[in-house]
């Protein structure tokens, strides 16, 4: 009786985790970076291209999604944000009907030089019009920590020059 209690109890645990969809996007500390980064379902850093927007999309070339693959969310998946991405996840059509992820307006991309997770070699190139860079998972970057006031030393008053010949 107690074996038949623990191999339901079990089964409707996994059947519960499998329900869960799995998240569309991670975060995961990236120490090179020293960041918390937005992450795909493998594991792999995913970029932004800075000036890029949904309405102004600067890789639509073949050779820039060649090298910066398009995050795809796959035919029937749900759009799901892991634990501590921070934004508005969303859809971006593309030609041929592939659905693109964004985060936050900005289309996300992985970078092709990137072998494995942990690795973001793509961080600060410049190419296809832009900037790439490591989507951090933070809505917007930490406030920078303010620089020192400098008090401003006033300007020594001028001292009249007497006049040689004292008229």
């Amino acid at each position: 009786m107690l074996a038949a209690a623990l191999v339901l109890a079990l089964g409707v645990a996994s059947v519960a985790a499998a329900g869960a969809p799995a998240p569309t996007v991670k975060t995961s500390a990236n120490r090179t970076l020293s960041e918390t980064i937005v992450i795909n379902p493998a594991g792999r850093t995913l970029y932004a291209l800075s000036p890029e927007t949904t309405h102004h999309l600067l890789c639509h070339e073949s050779y820039c999604l060649e090298v910066w693959p398009p995050l795809i969310l796959p035919h029937g998946a749900k759009l799901r944000a892991g634990k501590g991405v921070q934004g508005k996840l969303g859809l971006l059509r593309r030609s041929g009907g592939k659905m693109q992820v964004t985060l936050r307006g900005k289309p996300l991309y992985r970078f092709s030089e990137d072998h494995k997770a942990g690795e973001a070699h793509g961080e600060g190139l410049e190419s296809f019009g832009g900037t790439w860079h490591a989507v951090t998972a933070a809505a917007s970057p930490p406030p920078a920590s303010p620089a020192p006031t400098m008090t401003p030393t006033p300007a020594p008053t001028p001292t009249p020059t007497p006049t040689p010949y004292g008229y």
